[in-house]
C-alpha cells in the first residue's frame, strides 16, 4: 500500500521547488553537528527507556537510560544558550502563545499517533482483515480528517481559534471514550466510528496550532518557529507510541502472562507472551483448538490495553482542551528582540495583535 504513495512524492519533488515560494535568511548560522547529535542521542536514549520499562519491567538499565536522556537535554539547552548560531531560538520560548499553542500540537499528535497505533492493529490482528482490507476500513477516519481540516479555516471565520481548537479536542475525547467501548469480538463498527469521530475532531487541531505557533512569532523567525512546531509535532508522535504503545504492551503481557493455557507449548507461550503480532504468528504452529484459545486469549488482553490507552489518552485531550481555551482565548503575538526582549511596538514587524490563523 506505501507504493501507492510513490507518484505523489514524485509529483511533489518536481513541482514543489518551482511552485512553492520560498524565504532563505540571508544571515543563516551553521548547523551545529554536536547539537544535533545530542538532541537524537536524548530522544533515543529517553525512548529506550520507556520501551525497555514495558518490555522488561522497573530495572536499573531503562532508568539509567531516561535519566541519562534527561541529563543530555539539560545539557543541550545549556550549549543552546551559550551558542551565537543555535540549533533552535530558545527566545521563543518567552511568547506566551507560541508556548500554548505549541503544547497544544504536541500533546494532540501524542494522542492521534497514539491511539491510531491500535487501531491498526486491531484491524489486521484482532478482526482478521488483510492488509488491503484495513487500508479500506481505514479510509472513512481519513476521509473525515480532510474534511474537517479543508473546514477548519472556513468555521474559524465565525468561531474563535481558541474555541475551536478545545472543541475538536472535546469531539476526539468523545471518540476515544467510545474506543474503549470497543471489544474483541464484533468491534469493527464501533472502531471506525470512534475514528471517524477522533479524526474529525483533531483535524482543525493541528492546522490552526501550527498557524498559530507560526503566526505568534516576527516574521523573521518564522521559519525557526515552523522548525520547531515540526519538531515538537514528531517528538510528539514518537512519544505517543513509545508512552501510550508501553502502557497498552504492559496490560496485554501481564493479563497473557498469568492466562496462557497450560496445552500451549512453551516456545509458543514464550511468543504469545511478547505482542500479539507473535501470539498470530504462533498460532499458526498450533492445532485448532489450542490456537482458538490462544487468539481468544491475547485479543482480549490487546483489546484490554487499548481500552486503558484510550482512556489516558482521552483524560489528555481533555486536559488539552482546557489549557487551549484558556492560553489562547487571548493569543497575542509578542515579538522578541534581538537581545531576547519582548517588545509590543507598532513599528515592529510582528507587532502585538491578536493571532488569526490566515483564511485559505
Amino acid at each position: 500500500m506505501f507504493l501507492l504513495a510513490l507518484p505523489v512524492m514524485a509529483a511533489l519533488l518536481i513541482l514543489g521547488p518551482r511552485v512553492l515560494p520560498e524565504y532563505r535568511d540571508p544571515n543563516a548560522g551553521r548547523l551545529d553537528i554536536v547539537s544535533a547529535a545530542m538532541s537524537v542521542a536524548a530522544v533515543l536514549a529517553c525512548i529506550f527507556g520507556l520501551k525497555d520499562l514495558a518490555q522488561s519491567g522497573l530495572s536499573a538499565t531503562p532508568i539509567m537510560a531516561i535519566v541519562a536522556g534527561l541529563a543530555i537535554t539539560a545539557l543541550w539547552v545549556r550549549r543552546q544558550q551559550r551558542l551565537d548560531d543555535p540549533m533552535i531560538d530558545l527566545s521563543l520560548f518567552r511568547i506566551r502563545a507560541f508556548n500554548t499553542a505549541l503544547a497544544v500540537n504536541f500533546l494532540a499528535i501524542f494522542v492521534a499517533v497514539g491511539y491510531f497505533l491500535f487501531v491498526a492493529q486491531y484491524l489486521q490482528l484482532v478482526s482478521g482483515l488483510s492488509p488491503l482490507e484495513a487500508g479500506l476500513w481505514s479510509l472513512p477516519s481519513a476521509i473525515a480528517f480532510v474534511i474537517g481540516s479543508q473546514l477548519a479555516p472556513r468555521i474559524v471565520q465565525r468561531i474563535a481559534a481558541a474555541h475551536l481548537i478545545s472543541g475538536g479536542l472535546g469531539v476526539a475525547a468523545v471518540g476515544l471514550l467510545m474506543l474503549t467501548r470497543v471489544g474483541p469480538a464484533d468491534g469493527l463498527s464501533m472502531l471506525i466510528i470512534s475514528s471517524v469521530v477522533i479524526s474529525a475532531g483533531l483535524a482543525p487541531v493541528f492546522g490552526l496550532t501550527t498557524e498559530l505557533v507560526v503566526g505568534s512569532a516576527p516574521p523573521e523567525r518564522a521559519g525557526a518557529a515552523s522548525g520547531i512546531s515540526e519538531t515538537a509535532a514528531e517528538l510528539g508522535g514518537a512519544l505517543g507510541i513509545a508512552i501510550l504503545g508501553s502502557i497498552g504492551i504492559a496490560l496485554y503481557r501481564e493479563q497473557v502472562g498469568d492466562d496462557i493455557p497450560a496445552d500451549v507449548p512453551a516456545s509458543a507461550a514464550a511468543e504469545a507472551g511478547d505482542t500479539l503480532g507473535a501470539a498470530v504468528a504462533a498460532a499458526d504452529q498450533l492445532n485448532a483448538s489450542s490456537a482458538e484459545t490462544l487468539l481468544e486469549l491475547t485479543r482480549e488482553a490487546f483489546v484490554s490495553g487499548m481500552q486503558l490507552s484510550a482512556a489516558i489518552a482521552a483524560v489528555i485531550a481533555v486536559a488539552v482542551a482546557v489549557l487551549a481555551l484558556v492560553g489562547l482565548r487571548k493569543a497575542r503575538t509578542e515579538p522578541v528582540s534581538d537581545h531576547g526582549d519582548t517588545t509590543k511596538s507598532p513599528g515592529e514587524s510582528a507587532a502585538a495583535t491578536e493571532v488569526e490563523p490566515s483564511r485559505h
